[in-house]
């Protein structure tokens, strides 16, 4: 089976099981949304959730961020791990988005990786989730699965990125990736996976077994 024909039912399947998934960092705008992604990084969305409203009830926008010190930033966001270096990081941006960007979060994958703490695949959530602009981040749920799935064999995030932007119509790319996410979290975890309990990879291994099969008759 081609990769692309195999895309298009693993959509199939995704879409099914979750029609409308949510976004799983709690937020409420552009910029609240971009200090959440930031914390998430090596940290889980759960574990976000619990300590982005603490922060935000003292400061959810940039001007009010820069208004604290960042020792009292990295106080609060401690439980997130690499708090010394978020913290940094978030008073400086929002110091740049205040002088810089009108207090607006920018709106452009340039501007955004231009940002403190800000890499390629935070920008992308953002554009994805806040501004509605084609992306595809790939975090290490998708890389897992885009792996399994046989979808992809890049070593890399930004490589898997890349092969599934190829196998997967641009208009799938924002909803797709969250499916997947909730999908790995689910059923096709990083550890005590059991390919025959998984509806996808089930399937897959299916499909692999028949087509090896085909090729040594």
């Amino acid at each position: 089976m081609r990769k692309k024909d195999k895309a298009a039912k693993i959509s199939t399947i995704l879409n099914e099981l979750y029609p409308a998934p949510p976004i799983p960092l709690q937020h409420t705008d552009p910029y609240t949304l971009l200090i959440a992604v930031l914390l998430s990084a090596q940290c889980t969305d759960a574990r976000v959730n619990t300590i982005t409203p603490l922060l935000f009830k003292k400061a959810h926008t940039p001007q009010q961020m820069v208004a604290l010190e960042v020792q009292e930033i990295e106080e609060i966001i401690r439980p997130c791990g690499l708090a010394p270096r978020k913290a940094r990081a978030i008073w400086e941006l929002s110091h740049i988005i205040l002088n810089k960007h009108q207090g607006k979060v920018p709106a452009s994958f340039e501007e955004l990786e231009e940002l403190p703490g800000v890499g390629h695949k935070t920008a992308s959530v953002v554009m994805s989730q806040a501004f509605k602009q084609a992306a595809f981040p790939v975090d290490t749920h998708i890389h897992r699965c885009a792996k399994r799935w046989g979808l992809s064999a890049a070593k890399n995030v930004e490589q898997t990125e890349q092969d599934l932007k190829h196998l997967f119509p641009k208009k799938e790319w924002n909803r797709l990736h969250l499916q997947i996410i909730y999908f790995a979290r689910e059923y096709c975890q990083a550890r005590g996976h059991i390919a025959a309990d998984c509806p996808i990879c089930s399937w897959v291994s299916g499909t692999l077994f028949k087509t090896e099969k085909k090729t040594s008759s």
